[in-house]
């Protein structure tokens, strides 16, 4: 039997290029200048409150009150965006927090903010970015061709991550140079109203180039209710052998490195380094550089070197299981930062590769949901991770929380070996009947 010869007919397309894509231009403007504007207003809330009540306490209870709503209704977010779609619900919620937020510009500037008045933005903010976080997760699959996806979530995620590192510079830079010295009540006024106002402007430009966003596709759920909509996403996802085990893998890891990360980091600077709070700073920045490059260098390789995305998540984990087993003797900053900056880059890489692996992996109608419930996990494991972790750093100081958690990590990668996780394929076979 001879060989079938090959079929004549024109070869495929390549993939067009990102940035000649008209979409990814708008959602690439508009979302770096509002990835901006809110480290402004990250740095001036809490700058804000410090001056108004030099009380810690109400610090913590108004971010409290502004993280406590943002958790309780992300999944009904995901299931209004899954409905209406995420542009025009991503819309909305730019035009509130500019309304928001322009409000507390206003109010800083003309010296008439009040305690409570900051209690009630603060809730209206949360409750707004409960709304805006799936529908943001959830607009970039809908608006670009499937071969482009990889490439733009490695460019946003790291222009994300670029934002983090030089917006709270800008802020405090501007906060500093139009400081008030001797002023009653709210110092700095005119430094902390600019930088909210600016988070404002950044919200009403970026609704804008939104707004030339053309969708390729609008899927939507009909009009089943919100319950039964968030019910039937965690059915899915629970179903979803290869997302539940990732899923549960992920929040079990973030458990383990969130906490020490937090919690122990500042603590070991404080206790073990010299410069404390500066030292404390190069470790930060040195692994946010390397997350920044990470995710940069994600968006343009397409395939990994073990041959698989679970192969490839497992040893990254293992590698940063060996990083914390001596990271709690180190004695000099210099010696943390050639530990966090390779490990966040490794760590930047793979956010890229998973959080496309579920772009892609979710059926379109119920993105917004099953980015919601992904979400969800991860702001519930925050503050247990971060108690569990100030438990274990009053037991046992930061050295061996280090070494525990390291013992931990590779203990999750050793059980991941027995589970569908060391199978998963770089590319999605597609969503489960």
């Amino acid at each position: 039997m001879t060989p079938e010869a090959p079929r004549s007919g024109p070869a495929p397309e390549a993939p067009p290029r990102l940035f000649a894509n008209a979409n990814f231009r708008w959602l690439l403007g508009g979302g770096l200048l509002s990835m901006l504007g809110d480290q402004f207003t990250l740095i001036a809330l809490p700058w804000l409150v410090l001056r108004l009540t030099g009380d810690p306490l109400v610090l913590g209870l108004v971010l409290a009150v502004m993280g406590l709503p943002r958790a309780a209704f992300i999944l009904v977010g995901g299931a209004l965006v899954d409905r209406h779609s995420p542009q025009r619900v991503l819309l909305l919620t730019k035009l509130l927090n500019a309304l928001w937020v322009g409000l507390l510009a206003l109010l800083v500037l003309c010296g008439a903010l009040q305690l409570w008045m900051v209690y009630a933005l603060a809730l209206a903010i949360g409750l707004t970015t409960a709304f805006s976080y799936p529908a943001a997760s959830s607009i970039l699959p809908l608006s670009l061709p499937a071969p482009l996806l990889r490439a733009a979530n490695g460019s946003l995620m790291a222009l994300r991550q670029f934002s983090v590192l030089i917006g709270p510079l800008l802020a405090g830079g501007l906060i500093a140079l139009l400081a008030e010295p001797g002023a009653a009540g709210v110092q700095d006024a005119r430094g902390l109203g600019l930088a909210f106002g600016f988070d404002a402007l950044s919200f009403l430009v970026s609704s804008w180039t939104l707004r030339q966003v053309r969708l390729l596709s609008r899927p939507q759920t009909g009009g089943a209710p919100v319950g039964a909509a968030i019910a039937e996403a965690l059915r899915h996802c629970w179903n979803d052998v290869e997302l539940r085990t990732l899923c549960l893998y992920f929040a079990a890891i973030g458990f383990f490195v969130g906490g020490p990360i937090q919690v122990a980091l500042p603590v070991l600077a404080q206790q073990q380094l010299p410069g404390g709070a500066a030292a404390l700073g190069l470790l930060l920045a040195g692994h946010g550089g390397g997350v920044l490059v990470g995710m940069a260098l994600s968006g343009l390789r397409r395939r990994f070197g073990l041959g698989n995305l679970g192969a490839t998540v497992l040893l990254i984990d293992a590698i940063a299981g060996c990083v914390f087993l001596p990271f709690g003797h180190i004695h000099a900053a210099w010696q943390g930062v050639l530990l966090l900056a390779p490990l966040g880059a490794l760590a930047g890489f793979v956010q890229v590769a998973v959080y496309t692996w579920m772009q892609q992996r979710v059926p379109p109608a119920m993105l917004g949901r099953a980015m919601g419930l992904f979400m969800f996990l991860f702001m519930g494991i925050a503050p247990l991770a971060a108690a569990a972790a100030g438990a274990g750093l009053a037991l046992w100081g930061p050295q061996a929380l280090f070494t525990f958690s390291g013992v931990a990590l590779l203990g999750l990668v050793a059980l991941g070996l027995f589970t569908p996780l060391r199978r998963l394929r770089d590319a999605p076979a597609g969503s489960p009947a």
